[in-house]
């Protein structure tokens, strides 16, 4: 198979429709709607971009952009409203993501399906503790088993977990996610460790009932930035930064590929525990069965990734009190020249990505990867779709990752993060990584392609990048082609004006010459008689 280019977005960003057909609440929904200042500007996503009712439109954007795949995720409670199988399918639900599959293959577009990209249902939360309970686990296999029996046929990817890093550190530890709980330094290891579970529950259930028929592949998509020595001639600092990367994407890698929890967790978090006077590890333990279970439940490497941070060592004194920060025993920095992108955390390090698909390369025994997550944040105050960084990100990262490819990583595919504009988390609406702007203040939610839909198309079509000159026709014809776009868009509010003002004043002055008729008709009349 060719190398595949794609995008990716996930359904409760998009969607909206949040209880419509259906539709269960999710604990997105029940965070957002808490009135408690989760979400900058108090924002929801109970309309998001209005995808659930503009398939065919973003289906159409996907054939404009030459993608070959798509990357998206299903949503738990569209399909399961109370997260439990045996309560009873949403018909609506499956017939949703039935249709909207069969418009992408339609299109010649292959769907990357993720099973959970974080909007457990509701119900399992109030009723289990989400992820802190390990029946969640078996809810969730029999979740990912109605998926493979409705759309294996057609699903050839299937992505069980978004970026569950994350999800575990900002839902159970920090509280930034839903459920917003702060279980510091407990919470978090207690979510990943049952989704490890969950995830090979998934992968063996697909592997003993549907691989046989439906031939597809089962892999999990992890995100983690690169961690950078800010001294390589220092040993505390090369230490520290192998404890990022560990902490980071061997948590959940490690046991997928050699069975266990990195040996540099269990120690840290072990001799953490213990100078708290804790009996046993808050890191949790596989039993011998669960790690031959668990390792290689795996059949390719999602990775997502963003930026790059330098590393230094930092020892936290235990008595602190446990958190995952003071665990890991390292700082986080940047360097002041990295270009920044407008939001606080992501600066442009394209170097960081090759070095990382290297280290999963050589860590992990040569896995297939496909690249699940990266992509540029928009600039604040900047032309709406003149977006000439993301052009420069597009261009630095993926060139990165060619060099990988010719280091001798083995990546299948590239997904650009993301299609449109969405609903980003905490931040609500406050950062845009689409491709197409999304107006969120009109109600139709209408898109506008930005100058990087132009230029990523041009790298699909080559395949990469030929000559530079070549590329560099490529950003030139890309911002030609935004600055008439955003004249257009600039000029809407005038149009739209003109167009009420057209609705009105036509009938109104119709209305007005019958009148007039009729009254010189009258007028006529009467002075004949």
């Amino acid at each position: 198979m060719s190398f595949s280019w794609g995008v990716g977005s996930s359904a409760f960003q998009t969607e909206g429709a949040w209880d419509q057909d259906g539709k269960g609440p999710s604990i997105w929904d029940t965070f957002t709607h808490s009135g408690k200042g989760n979400v900058f500007g108090e924002e929801t996503a109970d309309v998001a971009c209005n995808g659930y009712y503009k398939v065919q439109e973003d289906v159409a954007l996907l054939r404009e952009l030459h993608v070959s795949h798509y990357r998206f995720s299903l949503s738990w409670p569209r399909l399961l409203p109370t997260g439990v199988r045996a309560d009873g399918v949403n018909k609506k639900g499956i017939q949703f993501y039935s249709d909207f599959i069969d418009a992408l293959l339609k299109s010649n577009i292959t769907p990357i399906v993720t099973l959970h990209h974080w909007d457990l249902p509701q119900l399992l939360q109030v009723k289990y503790g989400g992820w802190q309970n390990v029946s969640t686990a078996n809810y969730f296999s029999d979740y990912a088993s109605l998926c493979f029996e409705a759309f294996g046929d057609r699903v050839k990817h299937w992505v069980t977990f978004s970026d569950p890093r994350t999800m575990a550190e900002k839902g159970y530890e920090t509280g930034h996610h839903a459920p917003g709980l702060k279980l510091h330094g407990t919470g978090l290891y207690k979510a990943a460790h049952h989704v490890i579970k969950a995830h090979a529950q998934a992968w063996h259930s697909y592997n003993n009932t549907w691989r046989s028929k439906q031939q597809g592949l089962v892999g999990i998509s992890l995100n983690c930035d690169w961690g950078e020595p800010v001294d390589i001639s220092n040993p505390k600092d090369t230490e520290a930064a192998e404890r990022y990367l560990q902490f980071c994407l061997g948590w959940f890698a490690n046991p997928i590929y050699a069975g266990d929890y990195p040996q540099v967790m269990k120690d840290h978090i072990g001799r953490k525990s213990a100078e708290q006077g804790l009996d046993m590890s808050r890191l949790p333990v596989f039993s011998l069965q669960e790690k031959s279970y668990i390792k290689g439940t795996s059949d390719f490497l999602g990775l997502g990734h963003f930026t790059t941070r330098y590393i230094t060592e930092r020892n936290y004194p235990s008595r602190q009190g446990p958190s995952y920060q003071n665990d890991r025993d390292l700082v986080e920095l940047v360097d002041p020249n990295w270009p920044d992108l407008g939001s606080k955390w992501l600066h442009s390090v394209p170097w960081g990505f090759r070095r990382l698909l290297n280290f999963a390369q050589t860590q992990y025994g040569n896995p297939p990867i496909y690249v699940t997550e990266n992509g540029a944040s928009q600039k604040l105050h900047c032309t709406q779709l003149c977006d000439e960084w993301r052009i420069q990100y597009l261009k630095g990262y993926t060139n990165e990752m060619l060099k990988a490819i010719k280091d001798g990583a083995n990546i299948k595919g590239y997904t650009s993060w993301s299609l449109l504009d969405k609903f980003e988390w905490e931040r609500g609406y406050s950062d845009r990584y689409g491709f197409y702007y999304v107006d969120f203040n009109k109600k139709n939610r209408p898109r506008y392609p930005k100058a990087s839909v132009e230029y990523y198309k041009k790298i699909i079509t080559a395949n990469g990048f030929p000559n530079p000159r070549e590329v560099e026709s490529w950003y030139l014809k890309a911002l030609e082609t935004c600055s008439i776009n955003n004249q257009m868009l600039a000029a809407e509010p005038f149009l739209s004006y003109m167009q009420i003002m057209t609705e009105i004043l036509v009938p109104t002055v119709c209305t007005l010459c019958i009148l007039i008729a009729a009254v010189l008709l009258m007028l006529l009349l009467r002075s004949l008689s």
